[in-house]
């Protein structure tokens, strides 16, 4: 179970930036004043300016988020991803250590790395994602994960609907139209699932979406491995993948076409594309109501709490069962002459 207790909650809920600007300062840093808080819900992540020298980015952990060993789990991936010269942001150890306590908190400090978000109709920059987030398979599939968890049909399906379910959050009059409609939504998933048969799990990213990839000039940087999990490598891929199935099969290619040139792509995968992105916004809602208490996520949020958003939510786990009937995206492996 991850470390927890209410006085490290009362403290994470009432962090304000003179106890940030203290905790690095408590750990060696010298800190300058600058201070940004920077897009993050799920955990405090923010950039602090450095007395003669480059700013850094200090993240503080939810407590009850994930354990010690989950996190050093994390820290020890985008580690050894960098170590073999790709482009992840890794925590910067301080006396050996990557996670770092001071008075309530857990934290880990990392260099600080700008840039925009990609632009996905670039297929030469999709390409160029493709190779990366086949280098980093390749090193996945060299261990597993021992404490964390994988993405699966209980833990990003069956786990969010009962608790939306069990905690009241649905309107009411929208409860039975909820349970009907995520039942056909997880019957497709596991028809999906079948489909595509037994496909090798591996250490992925998990979250690997257009926000946690930075462009700067010709450098690429990965972000953000606080998701990652054990999981298909199509995970890593179809994020990237935006409009209708004749907009996202070129998408695809380029992708895909780097990919090959560092690791075999499994077609059979394709079948989980929809599979996938409708277990993600079955986990995503269930994600809002578990951190509902957290004011930052009311001013953030606000329309979760309103009947608009369950209608559109259903409608939209409605789409996803029609999705998920349909043939997969065509690919076809060598097809790269465009890209």
């Amino acid at each position: 179970m991850p470390e927890q207790d209410d006085a490290s909650s009362i403290a994470y809920a009432r962090l304000q930036p003179e106890q940030i600007i203290a905790t690095l300062e408590g750990v060696g840093y010298r800190c300058d004043g600058r201070f940004l808080a920077l897009n993050s819900y799920e955990n405090r992540v923010y950039q602090i300016g450095i007395e003669d020298g480059a700013p850094v980015v200090a993240k503080f952990y939810r407590p009850a988020r994930w354990s010690n060993a989950q996190i050093l789990e994390e820290h020890s991936f985008a580690s050894e991803l960098a170590a073999a010269e790709l482009p992840v942001v890794a925590p910067t150890p301080y006396q050996g250590k990557s996670l770092l306590t001071y008075g309530p908190y857990r934290f880990a400090v990392y260099p600080y790395r700008g840039g925009r978000a990609p632009e996905l109709d670039d297929f030469g920059l999709l390409r160029q994602l493709g190779r990366l987030v086949a280098r980093i398979h390749n090193l996945g599939e060299l261990a597993n994960f021992v404490h964390r968890p994988a993405i699966n049909i209980e833990s990003y399906g069956i786990a969010p609907r009962d608790f939306l379910l069990d905690m009241d959050f649905i309107p009411r009059e929208l409860i039975a139209a909820y349970e009907s409609t995520t039942k056909q939504v997880l019957a497709e998933v596991d028809a999906c699932l079948s489909r595509a048969g037994r496909v090798r799990q591996l250490r992925i990213h998990a979250d690997f979406h257009p926000g946690n990839v930075l462009i700067a000039g010709e450098q690429i940087h990965i972000v953000d491995l606080d998701d990652a999990r054990r999981g298909p490598a199509v995970q890593d891929l179809w994020m990237f993948l935006s409009g209708n199935q004749a907009e996202q099969c070129p998408q695809l290619s380029a992708l895909l076409a780097g990919y090959e040139e560092f690791r075999r792509f499994d077609a059979r995968e394709l079948h989980l594309i929809e599979a996938l992105r409708s277990l993600r916004i079955m986990h995503y809602a269930a994600w809002l109501a578990r951190r509902w208490d957290d004011p930052a996520f009311k001013a953030a949020f606000p329309w979760f709490a309103g009947q608009r958003y369950w209608d559109e939510h259903i409608l939209t786990l409605r789409e996803q069962v029609a999705l998920m009937q349909q043939p997969p995206l065509a690919w076809r492996p060598g097809d790269d002459k465009a890209y």
